[in-house]
């Protein structure tokens, strides 16, 4: 079964899937779980879906910042629909996975620094100078999910 995994996971995971199921029910199987890998793809899960949420909150953050900072007017309703989809899919994703939300705040505080600079970057590119200093800036939990725009 290992080579299986190493090859096609897809299958692998069907497989797997269907041998748990059929042990839960209480039947015998004569083909062994692969349980070093079941373990290893439940913990790439949990790693695949913290990843997920710290994405989708750098791109909310980044363009609540751009929001702020930026001397721009025109993508405003851009911006706002960025984040109003971002927030969705975190709805979803926490929906799916609410012990995610035990990582919200860590995971927004990780990120800030990177948003702040990839706004930066992008202002620069634009030849704009941001009108405040994003250094200054943090958001709540309820901030970044909620619907609150600067």
């Amino acid at each position: 079964m290992s080579d299986l995994y190493d090859t096609d996971i897809l299958l692998w995971s069907e497989r797997q899937a269907e041998l748990l199921r059929r042990l839960a029910a209480g039947e015998h199987v004569s083909e062994p779980v692969d349980w070093a890998n079941v373990a290893e793809e439940m913990e790439a899960l949990r790693r695949s879906q913290s990843r997920e949420l710290a994405s989708r909150l750098q791109t909310v953050l980044e363009h609540l910042i751009k929001l702020e900072v930026s001397p721009a007017l025109e993508p405003r309703a851009g911006g706002r629909g960025t984040i109003r989809r971002e927030r969705n899919e975190i709805a979803l994703l926490l929906e799916d996975a609410p012990s995610l939300r035990q990582q919200l705040a860590a995971a927004i505080a990780r990120r800030m620094d990177s948003a702040r600079r990839a706004v930066l970057d992008d202002l620069a590119d634009r030849g704009e100078q941001a009108q405040v200093d994003p250094a200054g800036l943090s958001y709540t939990a309820d901030q970044v999910l909620g619907s609150w725009f600067p």
